[in-house]
């Protein structure tokens, strides 16, 4: 283990003490003591805010305070949402950013795909398809984002996966789909057709174009064309 020193006595002593997911910490009363952490207990309180935050622990009333999963998800949704409440151009900023990453490991995790998760993305589309086509038009939100993140979830990489996350996060929370028309939302599934199709025939490169030129959607929508600081590209060159 890599001798690093944290800026958080809690977060040095979880690591000190090699805690994994599902480890139990002591209670407050205990970590304040001198064979743990030697500090008040609003101290404590207050690093083990941060360490909350960061979706390290999760503090339940009768189970205690037991170590999480590590995800990058939420320190990375903390900063971008902030980043957000006080600009909004910064999504077009993180969308580039998603967009070079998900092309840079789009190979890699295209070979990884099992026949089920194939199974898995052609359902995505038959369910966002009865959503628009249902008289009652239903946004397939759940299905866009499950669709993208099933692609890339055997890469065995946590930050990858977190920073595609908080993308997704961040694409609900701007409302981005709230503010595209009909026509918008077939054109989406109509390319997440063309992704699948090349993605069942081995053929990645088609695949990736398909993908490509799908984030070219998004700078249609008056939601986007709001944001955009008039460069008229994608954040990949392409007019």
């Amino acid at each position: 283990m890599a001798d690093i020193q944290l800026d958080s006595e809690l977060l040095n002593y979880i690591v000190k003490s090699g805690l994994r997911a599902g480890d139990r910490l002591p209670p407050m009363t205990e970590l304040q003591e001198p064979d743990y952490l030697n500090m008040s207990v609003s101290k404590v309180r207050e690093q083990l805010e941060v360490v909350r935050a960061l979706g390290l622990v999760d503090v339940r009333s009768k189970t205690g305070m037991r170590m999480r999963e590590f995800s990058f998800t939420p320190a990375v949704r903390l900063s971008l949402f902030y980043a957000l409440a006080t600009d909004l151009h910064y999504f077009e900023m993180f969308s580039a950013l998603r967009t070079h990453l998900e092309v840079a490991f789009w190979h890699e995790a295209c070979k990884l795909l099992t026949d089920a998760d194939k199974a898995e993305l052609r359902g995505y589309i038959e369910t966002a398809r009865a959503k628009l086509n249902d008289r009652m038009i239903r946004i397939p939100l759940e299905e866009h984002r499950a669709f993208h993140l099933t692609i890339f979830r055997r890469l065995n990489n946590p930050f990858v996966l977190g920073l595609l996350e908080a993308y997704w996060d961040a694409y609900e929370a701007v409302e981005l789909n709230r503010y595209a028309d009909f026509s918008y939302h077939q054109q989406v599934w109509d390319y997440h057709e063309r992704i699948l199709a090349g993605i069942n025939a081995g053929d990645f490169e088609a695949a990736q174009k398909a993908f490509i030129e799908h984030t070219h959607l998004l700078h249609h929508q008056p939601r986007m064309q709001d944001m955009q600081d008039g460069s008229g590209t994608d954040g990949l060159g392409y007019k």
